[in-house]
């Protein structure tokens, strides 16, 4: 995908969301308005069974600065923003779900910082969920940073933008998503931390529940240490 003079791409992961995406295109056509670089939107349907395809052609029909991929089946959260980072050529990549629990307008929040970070994370303050999601999203998160001394307050919020050159260097693996932290810090990269809204879910379901917010997390931790040993990266001295 290439779009002269684009600095930053959004990615957007879409999973059977057909009821969130015109409120989608209302508010991230809003925010390209005000955005402090000139930016674009990506939209990945990760094998949706609903209308959500229908739906999200029409809308990069109408809006230029939309486009998207559609991936054959459901392959994940992980998949979804991986196959979107191949896809984009901008400077900066970025992500946001569709359930639009965070906002839009806080890209620029973290855009502020791009330059002097190869990541930067978005921190949810005042959640809006459920007790029984914010208690396993602390215990998960507790644990990941444990086994990946990352530091990272909240990994899970799905706000963030991160340098392309390092979001295509990050070993692709099931939950990657969750690492991406540890990722960025492990390919040598700085992150900064910085507190955006939230909100509770409007429309829609949520993708995740008690067992695949914990049994996940848990699991993909071992996967990580297990790559993390096994990781090689290089720099070229000298060619000719």
């Amino acid at each position: 995908m290439e779009m002269e003079g684009i600095e930053f791409t959004i990615i957007v992961p879409v999973f059977n969301e057909e009821e969130n995406l015109l409120r989608l295109e209302s508010e991230l056509s809003a925010f390209l308005q005000i955005a402090l670089v000139p930016s674009r939107v990506l939209f990945v349907n990760d094998g949706s069974t609903d209308n959500g395809q229908e739906i999200i052609e029409l809308i990069c029909q109408r809006n230029e600065a939309f486009s998207y991929i559609s991936l054959l089946n459901n392959c994940g959260l992980s998949a979804a923003i991986k196959a979107g980072i191949d896809y984009c050529d901008s400077p900066y990549v970025g992500y946001i779900d569709s359930d639009l629990q965070t906002s839009p307008e806080d890209f620029n929040l973290l855009l502020e910082h791009r330059k002097d970070f190869a990541l930067v994370t978005g921190m949810r303050q005042n959640r809006k969920d459920s007790f029984v999601k914010k208690m396993s999203s602390k215990i998960a998160n507790n644990f990941r940073r444990f086994m990946t001394k990352d530091d990272a307050e909240d990994t899970g919020c799905p706000l963030k933008v991160i340098e392309t050159s390092y979001a295509k260097k990050m070993p692709f693996f099931k939950g990657m998503h969750r690492f991406i932290p540890a990722l960025t810090l492990m390919l040598n990269g700085k992150v900064k931390q910085v507190p955006v809204r939230h909100f509770p879910r409007i429309a829609g379901e949520a993708k995740y529940h008690l067992f695949n917010r914990l049994t996940g997390p848990f699991l993909d931790c071992f996967a990580y240490r297990w790559m993390k040993k096994r990781y090689i990266d290089y720099e070229i001295s000298k060619q000719g």
